[in-house]
């Protein structure tokens, strides 16, 4: 499934490929760089991986980047970014900056990226760097949750930074397809708090209605709505999931076109009037 549903990526023109070590402990690094080398599109394609927080000491971080790349079976990992921060083991950004600064030098990795990163922590992670730069930094932006439009993104723009978008369509919870009658059943997002009823009944009476008539408007569906409103930021690049060629063609779908300046800010600010809580018990 893996190399089908890059294949038609790369048929489309999708060129950036994101993974993490922690997915599938390895497997999806594998996946990938087996259906890069099956297709032989090494040259076509931008490969990013992570390396969990929990990797962050000087020698673990080599040693992650080392077999990430051998996972992959890459020549050189394209952007290699910290998954999260050292939450729990303490260890000293500008330690984790070195060893990431050292994969550069050595041509491990080609660019350093963070992800989950608070501008501060960014700020402190860039200053620890002597030769190189952060290239970019994966946080959570939709259009329900746009908590990195207070000061991170603007930051990021001022610097030249990308923002790669992670749950650019909140889990599904923009494409119209849950109400808090119809909520996510049997996987992780029944308990995540965007699909609790109150957060449903909030989205579902208020963005909902606008990003459905915004679909017939312009004959697309509500998912490639809710990207091309994230398209439309300069230096904002959302990653959707595929689990298939299908949901490729639709990820796809929303590029090549843009909502009049009217239809963003409308989507804009009805993303504003939304209530929504994290404290759901």
């Amino acid at each position: 499934m893996a190399k089908s549903v890059i294949a038609k990526a790369v048929g489309l023109g999708i060129n950036f490929i994101d993974t993490a070590a922690v997915y599938g402990r390895g497997r999806s690094e594998e996946f990938v760089g087996r259906a890069i080398r099956e297709l032989g599109i090494r040259e076509q394609v931008f490969v990013a991986t992570k390396i969990p927080g929990d990797w962050h000491r000087f020698d673990d971080v080599l040693k992650a980047a080392r077999r990430s790349k051998e996972r992959l079976g890459l020549d050189v990992i394209d952007l290699l970014q910290l998954h999260w921060p050292a939450c729990w083991h303490n260890v000293p950004i500008c330690e984790t900056m070195r060893a990431m600064e050292r994969l550069v030098d050595d041509g491990v990795i080609r660019y350093i990226g963070v992800s989950n990163y608070p501008l501060q922590l960014l700020q402190t992670a860039r200053e620890c760097l002597k030769r190189s730069d952060i290239v970019s930094s994966q946080n959570r932006y939709n259009l329900i949750e746009r908590e990195v439009e207070k000061e991170l993104l603007p930051y990021l723009r001022r610097e030249g930074i990308t923002l790669i978008a992670w749950s650019p369509l909140a889990k599904g919870a923009v494409t119209s397809k849950y109400s808090p009658d119809n909520r996510p059943r049997g996987d992780l997002r029944e308990n995540d708090p965007l699909f609790h009823p109150d957060n449903l009944r909030e989205i579902s009476s208020k963005l909902i209605p606008v990003i459905k008539e915004l679909s017939a408007k312009y004959g697309k569906s509500p998912a490639q709505i809710a990207l091309n409103w994230l398209v439309m930021h300069d230096n904002v690049v959302p990653i959707p999931g595929a689990k298939s060629p299908e949901q490729v063609v639709e990820n796809a779908g929303a590029t090549g076109w843009r909502l009049s300046d009217e239809d963003f800010r409308r989507l804009e600010n009805v993303s504003n009037s939304l209530s929504i809580t994290y404290v759901t018990w």
